[in-house]
């Protein structure tokens, strides 16, 4: 989906993803002592939102102006010193251009391109990173389509933990975790793509990585 698609699908209906930030950053991001963040393809800033209010100075962006300006709004509800900690930047995930100084944490969450699309985008987020940063990426698993419920069911657009080490086997990083989550889809109802229902789960791509200090 280009930019377009997707301002067109923000625009049809209020809060597409919700305001709870991903299970899986809250549960890889919790412990980290805050510093500068990016997180790309912010959408509607959950996971930004939820970053800034643990003291993170986070930039998210996103080519999706709909989405952007529903992070603003959502921003502009918050405690100031939350707000002032927020930075929105309208972009393309494979082509930004980090700050010299980089960032201590990047954040790809469910972005949706086709392969190249894809290890050009990492592969730039991985390049931001600074020493001892972390670069969380989760996405719809290339197994979900027959062994989960809800997501794109495009094969392109999907892909393995595997695939996201193979994108990054050349940019110095160390690899925490690498796996695929289960996760409750009910718990999160405004995910893309996952329907309500007891017991329904995704399964997610989900690869944690460090550059060393």
């Amino acid at each position: 989906m280009d930019s377009r698609a997707w301002d067109e699908r923000y625009a049809a209906s209020e809060l597409v993803w919700g305001t709870e930030p991903n299970r899986w950053v809250v549960r890889e991001l919790a412990g980290l002592a805050p510093g500068r963040a990016l997180d790309l393809a912010a959408g509607e800033g959950r996971n930004s939102i939820w970053l800034a209010g643990l003291g993170w100075e986070v930039t998210g962006l996103d080519f999706s102006t709909v989405a952007l300006g529903r992070a603003e709004r959502l921003t502009a509800s918050l405690p100031d010193e939350v707000a002032d900690r927020l930075t929105w930047r309208h972009g393309d995930a494979r082509g930004f251009e980090a700050p010299p100084e980089g960032y201590d944490l990047v954040v790809v969450a469910y972005l949706q391109l086709a392969a190249e699309d894809r290890r050009a985008a990492l592969c730039r987020a991985a390049a931001a990173l600074a020493p001892g940063g972390t670069l969380l990426v989760i996405g719809h698993d290339s197994t979900n389509p027959t062994e989960g419920v809800g997501g794109p069911q495009d094969p392109a657009v999907l892909y393995t933990p595997e695939d996201v080490l193979a994108d990054l086997a050349g940019a110095g990083l160390r690899t925490v975790r690498a796996e695929r989550a289960l996760r409750p889809v009910a718990a999160e109802a405004g995910h893309r793509g996952g329907p309500e229902g007891g017991g329904a789960v995704a399964v997610d791509a989900l690869v944690r990585l460090e550059r060393p200090a």
